[in-house]
């Protein structure tokens, strides 16, 4: 049985229910998309840290990886 993704967030052992999509424009191409994992408390302060910076691109559910 395969354990769950966790939130991204320093510290935080909850399972990952957000996925978080970024690229840093300055070193990513306009298509590429990183992912940071999120747990519902966590959603909007990954959120926030990467849209200060200009690197948020879309918050979706995050369901589970294929892997």
């Amino acid at each position: 049985m395969a354990m769950p993704e966790i939130c991204s967030s320093k510290g935080c052992g909850n399972a990952a229910t957000w996925a978080v999509l970024w690229n840093n424009p300055k070193i990513h191409t306009p298509d590429r998309r990183k992912t940071w994992l999120a747990c519902d408390e966590h959603k909007a302060t990954l959120s926030d840290f990467l849209d200060r910076r200009g690197f948020l691109r879309d918050v979706e559910p995050f369901t589970g990886s294929d892997a």
